[in-house]
């Protein structure tokens, strides 16, 4: 969806870690219907004018960088009136405000914009084509999300994380320590699970062994379906929102398996158990996943409406002006 010029701008710098970005999609009231943002961009001149609030960005609070949509004609259909543009994290008018999580993190931002600016050069697609580009980017999110079975420890790039001048070495461990070598969901925290449960001796209960076979079977499949995402990533297909689905499903599982594993030792507080408490992190983190990057719900819809052929839920028509609908 980029230019030339764009592409060789920004892509350089996110290739190096010289730039981290963060998403500035959902709102308030603009959740699961992200086309009904109100964030709104005004033209004045050669540049936008940006005013507004945007939540759940993840990163926020180190990005340089943020992948903007905006509202820049009311006027139209409220699909057909957003823009997307690279917008600078760190300029005057930006205040962003972490979301503790019940882990104790803070993962997500709330991110308030007034009177924010960004030149033409950084509109993204084309006025009022951003909704094309917001998905193309959330199909990308949702595969990435859904393939996570990758645990290598990453760097958080950017000049505001601290982390460009360090030794690869000492980030890596710095890292392992924070998260207690904690992998992503997957297969490496399967085999992980496994050798706990052959710990404490919970590997020859008939019900765990069948519980864990499930697991299993579930972090294969959608390691499968993620190798058919990836050979087919020049296209939009429903792999990405299986796979966003999945993981969704392999966290509740994650969480519902390992506290069977570790039996009363759930109940004790993270640096009360041997285990180093990531069964925990796992629990208490397992709802955020089928709510971020889009619900469970809207995986589905979008699965039955795009590739099953279903009927789209009623509502007001695709030609009514924004301006017309009614407002959270």
């Amino acid at each position: 969806h980029g230019t030339q010029e764009q592409i060789e701008e920004y892509i350089p710098k996110i290739l190096n870690g010289q730039h981290a970005w963060c998403q500035l999609f959902s709102e308030p009231g603009a959740g699961s219907d992200l086309a009904g943002l109100q964030c709104k961009a005004e033209k004045d001149g050669d540049e936008w004018i940006i005013n507004g609030q945007k939540v759940w960005t993840s990163g926020g609070k180190v990005a340089d960088m943020g992948m903007l949509i905006a509202r820049t004609d009311p006027e139209l259909p409220k699909h057909q009136g957003i823009s997307y543009f690279a917008f600078d994290m760190k300029q005057e008018g930006v205040d962003v405000r972490p979301l503790t999580e019940m882990t104790g993190r803070a993962l997500f931002n709330e991110v308030f914009i007034t009177d924010g600016r960004v030149h033409n050069d950084a509109l993204i697609g084309g006025k009022s084509n951003g909704w094309r580009v917001a998905n193309a980017t959330l199909m990308f999110e949702r595969s990435h999300l859904g393939s996570g079975t990758i645990p290598v420890p990453t760097a958080i790039p950017g000049s505001v994380a601290g982390q460009l001048e360090r030794k690869v070495g000492e980030v890596i461990s710095s890292i392992n320590k924070v998260r207690g070598g904690n992998p992503a969901i997957g297969p490496r925290l399967f085999d992980r699970l496994a050798e706990l449960s052959q710990k404490l001796g919970q590997d020859k209960d008939p019900v765990i062994r069948d519980e864990m076979m499930k697991l299993h079977t579930l972090v294969e499949v959608n390691r499968l379906n993620m190798i058919r995402a990836k050979s087919n990533a020049d296209r939009t297909g429903a792999e990405g929102n299986i796979g966003k689905l999945m993981m969704s499903e392999l966290y509740r599982q994650f969480r519902e398996v390992g506290n069977m594993v570790i039996g009363a030792e759930g109940m004790l507080t993270a640096s009360e158990v041997d285990h180093g408490g990531w069964i925990h992190e796992v629990t208490v983190f397992s709802p955020a996943p089928s709510i971020y990057g889009g619900t469970d719900q809207v995986q589905r819809n979008i699965i039955g409406e795009r590739v099953l052929g279903l009927p789209k839920e009623p509502g007001h028509p695709k030609e009514t002006p924004f301006t017309d609908l009614p407002k959270n």
